[in-house]
């Protein structure tokens, strides 16, 4: 595709990288003129998977049969940045039906991670002729901030430590660079994101060497929340035609184990895989367990663990 980036848009690319490699990453052009990095592992069936840069290693076990598509979305790791920070949830879903076309996929897998996974149901309720499987790991819940009973919410504490080492980093500050303080900042974050804090380090989602990523905070405050917390999902949900996995944890401290049942309860053809003890990473506690899931279901089944969820408070007389 031809570069038509309008003259706001932040490039963080040189005019050479319209493909990069042996059609292994590149990028894809938006109508509006940024360009989307995106790398492929594997070859065969092609599973979209729109926020797995981070964890594209983890996700080369499923390449052997497949091709894994993973992109980083506008304003955000190594894709063109609006100027005016233009972009919302809403516009990810757009973007993603233009990496669809351009890998010239008719009916496209896709995997979502954490507010990704409500982006790609979002995406299945608009676009549902061009779906055929949808995986979501610990999505953000269908409408934002809603509050699940204690038997379907982790709380151990940890939170409030975390953003209190947060906040006294930012006052300890005095004239390091913004790409240290980032990776000081993410040394603190990774245990939020496991059940066993030995695998903290394991979490190496930073990369602060990139912009995009040192702001993504201010992007996710100023325009992807208020987003998400403008959406009625319930009344769309119906629209969903393709079978739906959900994978959740439940330790999950930073998107409800609630959310992850609300969904499959909710969506047409959906159901439930529980990791127990495991947090927003299942993947990392349980990869046995979670990608023999995801080939499964790819391959056309349900998983045999898959729960058909009929309600919310299931978990109460198990816990």
């Amino acid at each position: 595709m031809g570069d038509a980036r309008p003259a706001e848009s932040v490039a963080l690319y040189s005019e050479t990288d319209e493909e990069i490699g042996v059609n292994n990453e590149g990028c894809i052009t938006t109508e509006d003129g940024l360009r989307l990095f995106f790398q492929k592992l594997g070859s065969g069936p092609k599973i979209v998977v729109p926020n797995g840069i981070y964890f594209l290693d983890d996700l080369s076990v499923l390449a052997s049969e497949r091709t894994v598509i993973a992109y980083d979305l506008r304003n955000r790791g190594r894709s063109d940045q609006a100027a005016n920070g233009d972009g919302n949830i809403l516009r990810d879903v757009d973007d993603l039906e233009i990496v669809r076309l351009h890998f010239e996929i008719d009916q496209v897998d896709l995997i979502g991670h954490s507010y990704i996974g409500l982006m790609v149901a979002l995406y299945a309720m608009k676009y549902p002729g061009h779906v055929n499987r949808v995986v979501q790991i610990g999505p953000m819940e269908p409408a934002a901030g809603k509050q699940y009973p204690a038997h379907l919410t982790f709380n151990d504490g940890l939170l409030p430590q975390v953003f209190g080492k947060l906040a006294q980093l930012q006052r300890d500050r005095t004239t390091e660079d913004d790409v240290e303080f980032c990776r000081k900042a993410w040394s603190i974050l990774g245990a939020i994101y496991v059940a066993n804090p030995a695998d903290a380090g394991r979490i190496a989602w930073g990369r602060c060497d990139l912009p995009n990523e040192r702001n993504f905070m201010k992007h996710w405050t100023e325009k992807i929340l208020p987003s998400i917390q403008s959406l009625r999902i319930p009344e769309e949900a119906s629209m969903v035609k393709s079978p739906v996995l959900t994978i959740h944890g439940t330790k999950d401290r930073n998107a409800p184990y609630g959310g992850g049942r609300e969904w499959a309860m909710m969506l047409p053809d959906g159901r439930l895989v529980t990791i127990e003890g495991a947090a927003h990473a299942p993947w990392i506690e349980a990869p046995e367990k979670v990608f023999g899931a995801i080939r499964t279901f790819l391959d056309g089944e349900w998983p045999e663990e898959a729960e058909k969820v009929e309600s919310l408070e299931t978990r109460a007389a198990s816990a």
